[in-house]
């Protein structure tokens, strides 16, 4: 369905409307959108209006996620599903291991075998929650080196796609979104994409979200600007595909894969509104907020996106980028501090180095990843200890890295694979091994 080159071609030509969470609408076709009306008797274009919900109906309207889309087809016309095979996908309920307190790193997945597909290039690392019940999250981390010729959605939550190497063009329901390093992808729950690659490889993660909708934080204190702007975010215009003939569908449903042949596409929606779409961001438009004086914040000053929980302020999984910013604050220790907390966190690197870790062959590199559940210890390596803290502190620019972390309120769980994999390192432990006794009475 189209080759890397043609995909790449469109990419360049796609047109987004902005705004986080607003109210957007898109026609491919003149006409195609009704006006004043969802669902009227008769549709424009003999199109088929429906409505895909991404919350309850009776949610609070600042919470309530909807779209109506207006398509060749409606989405019922479709054959059963039947299982297929997860390859390196799981779910929640993650019970093949238990919580482990220990600190984990890993190195890049290896390379995949020829002709594997975006889906099948996925890998689940860990999670926690339940999907069934709608909570916790899941990280996954994919390597691919062949486009999508299927279409997947996933009932349990919404996909927030972190690429670290190759552009990917997602050819989704509302329309297309191309994302590459240094971007972030985020496909709605239910919603129905395809993904081509842009290069020949592409690699990265994903954190699988199946609480609320993620949703920009509130700022507080720091007022009415920073941090991530509402208007970075693109969602894309109608694009459609009126084909015919058989077109595999899978469906991740309750943390297990379900296939059906359709006999035409469903990437069929014509015109559509509503606001819940999928967007992208660029990370290099975060506003990052710091200190002037002395110390830094916490990280959740980094905050871009927030899925809340029951429990205000804790969430059921946070999305932090650490974006190139300055470092002034007198008589500090600039590098994140030693520290236990109550959140888990899954940290990856997407370019250069990260400032708390010592880079390079067997450290912390892109497209690998490390876990610190709640209350393990860390902080700075050795190395990265004593530089920082014999170095001269003037005004510092970060601009060599872009890190990001996946924080939750529970502990993740690691899958089997993730636990027994070749690319886990050993001896994480060492980098804080040769911390001395500075102690003096």
């Amino acid at each position: 369905m189209g080759s890397t080159e043609q995909a790449r071609k469109t990419a360049a030509g796609l047109e987004y409307s902005s705004g986080f969470g607003n109210e957007h609408s898109s026609e491919a076709v003149p006409g195609a959108l009704p006006l004043g009306r969802n669902s009227p008797q008769r549709a424009p274009l003999g199109l088929y209006a429906e409505q895909l919900s991404g919350s309850a109906f009776t949610e609070p309207r600042a919470g309530n996620r909807r779209s109506w889309l207006y398509r060749i087809r409606p989405s019922a016309a479709h054959p059963p599903f039947t299982r297929t095979g997860n390859g390196g996908l799981r779910g929640a309920p993650f019970t093949e291991t238990v919580p482990d307190p220990n600190r984990l790193r890993w190195n890049p997945l290896p390379e995949p075998a020829p002709g594997t597909d975006w889906l099948a290039g996925l890998w689940t690392l860990g999670g926690n929650g339940d999907a069934t019940q709608r909570n916790g999250m899941a990280v996954h981390l994919y390597h691919a080196n062949a486009s999508m010729d299927r279409v997947f959605s996933d009932a349990d939550g919404e996909l927030l796609i972190v690429p670290e190497r190759g552009g990917l063009l997602l050819r989704t329901e509302l329309g297309l979104l191309a994302a590459g390093p240094g971007e972030v992808a985020l496909v709605p729950r239910g919603a129905r994409f395809r993904v081509e690659l842009l290069d020949e490889t592409a690699r990265g993660y994903v954190c699988e979200n199946y609480g609320l909708p993620f949703q920009l934080p509130d700022l507080g204190p720091i007022g009415a600007n920073g941090l991530a702007n509402a208007r970075d975010f693109r969602a894309p215009t109608a694009a459609y595909e009126d084909v015919e003939g058989p077109v595999e569908v899978v469906n991740k449903y309750c943390g297990n894969l379900w296939t059906a042949t359709y006999d035409h596409s469903p990437l069929d929606v014509v015109a559509w509104h509503g606001n819940h779409v999928p967007y992208v961001y660029d990370l290099h438009t975060f506003n990052v907020i710091g200190s002037i004086s002395y110390d830094h914040p916490d990280p959740s000053i980094f905050t871009v996106l927030t899925s809340p929980s029951d429990t205000p302020g804790l969430a059921g999984v946070d999305f932090v980028v650490f974006a190139p910013r300055w470092l002034v604050g007198e008589d500090t220790f600039r590098p994140p501090y030693f520290h236990r907390n109550v959140m888990s966190e899954y940290m990856g690197l997407i370019k250069g180095a990260y400032d708390a870790k010592t880079a390079g062959e067997g450290g912390f590199v892109p497209g690998g990843g490390s876990l610190h559940n709640m209350m393990s210890a860390h902080g700075p390596d050795r190395e990265t200890f004593d530089r920082a803290s014999a170095a001269e502190l003037k005004p510092q620019k970060i601009d060599d890295g872009l890190a990001f972390m996946f924080e939750t309120r529970w502990p993740v769980t690691a899958t089997a694979q993730a636990a027994n994999a070749d690319h886990l390192q050993q001896g994480y432990d060492d980098v804080w091994q040769g911390l001395e006794r500075h102690f003096r009475s």
